[in-house]
């Protein structure tokens, strides 16, 4: 299924924040031995919804349709937080979030938000498919889950802002920012010299607007759907955080799943994952030129100041101490040293 880039920007900004309750998608299988659900948050527009219903769609033939997996866009099975709770207890198989989400339960999951820790996507997909990968899925091991090998891309984050452009580490000091509700994130901005305040996403064009806060970061699809270019003057691209959406999976399910039909939806899955990749590297491009000709302004930073300003303030030293020693060498091994 070939996607193309204005599908992508206007499916995402009509319902990427607020999209209406779309249909599941469930395959048309018979009497199926394993019929399975997959619940995640994203709008039924978006590219890892799309990828994982051709993968559901191919997982249903390969398994001459013993595997029927019925996808469920939108959070309509629930919030993250049930999502998260449904799928440990089985009553879902397959669930799709955030690794700063998912760190509520496996606390590793969650390194891949160190700041300016990868300089491009290259380092990212180094570190995520590699050995810091195989770190994190042992977590997930840990806490029963199963997560397949390939992450999907939610994109690097960027800043915005109505009064500067960021520049370097001077340009953030006092400057009052917008960010989840994270101590990873609350910890990053602080190391930074900044002074984050943490706001729930529908809560944040107004913050801008009447200047709560002067700034927040976010990937640029976010800046796009809440329409903070309409408040906001200048978006640095700082890639200061990575982010992807780990598909995992009940572990006793799982496990109850013959070794040849586990062979065929791993395949898939990891295969989607590769195909959502590039939608989404080509979605961002798009939206960098769709969102400079809504007036924001843009420019590019060198992390590498802003690293240096995060080892002396100990960030990283502190994070290294909560994530173990095993996590962070592996970390360190794809993008070097950052204590």
């Amino acid at each position: 299924m070939t996607i193309k880039r204005r599908q992508f920007l206007a499916a995402t900004a009509a319902g990427a924040l607020a999209a209406p309750l779309a249909a599941p998608f469930i395959s048309k299988a018979h009497a199926a031995e394993f019929a399975w659900k997959f619940g995640h948050g994203f709008p039924a527009s978006h590219p890892l919804h799309v990828r994982v219903v051709e993968a559901a769609e191919r997982i249903r033939k390969e398994t001459g349709g013993k595997v029927d997996i019925a996808v469920f866009p939108n959070s309509q099975l629930g919030g993250d937080s049930d999502l998260l709770a449904q799928v440990r207890s089985g009553g879902i198989e397959f669930f799709s979030t955030g690794g700063l989400i998912l760190s509520t339960l496996v606390p590793v999951a969650s390194i891949n938000g160190m700041g300016f820790a990868f300089k491009d996507y290259d380092a990212v997909w180094k570190a995520m498919d590699g050995q810091l990968g195989g770190v994190i899925r042992k977590g997930f091991d840990k806490a029963g889950l199963y997560a397949f090998d390939r992450i999907w891309d939610n994109g690097f984050r960027q800043i915005t802002t109505s009064t500067k452009p960021i520049t370097g580490p001077a340009d953030l000091a006092a400057f009052k920012i917008r960010v989840p509700v994270s101590p990873v994130y609350v910890s990053l901005f602080k190391g930074l010299g900044a002074s984050p305040t943490s706001i729930n996403l529908g809560e944040v064009y107004a913050a801008l607007q009447t200047g709560v806060v002067d700034g927040q970061e976010n990937p640029l699809v976010v800046a796009d759907t809440a329409k903070f270019y309409e408040v906001q003057k200048f978006c640095s691209i700082t890639n200061h955080v990575w982010d992807g959406s780990w598909i995992v999976t009940n572990g006793r399910s799982w496990r109850g799943l013959p070794e040849d039909l586990r062979q065929i939806v791993s395949r898939n899955l990891n295969d989607g994952a590769q195909q959502q990749r590039q939608d989404i590297a080509g979605l961002n491009e798009a939206l960098q030129n769709s969102l400079s000709q809504k007036g924001l302004i843009f420019n590019k930073v060198d992390p590498a100041p802003f690293r240096e300003v995060l080892r002396k303030s100990g960030f990283y030293g502190e994070w290294k101490a909560k994530y173990g020693e095993e996590a962070w060498t592996a970390l360190e091994s794809s993008v070097g040293a950052l204590t």
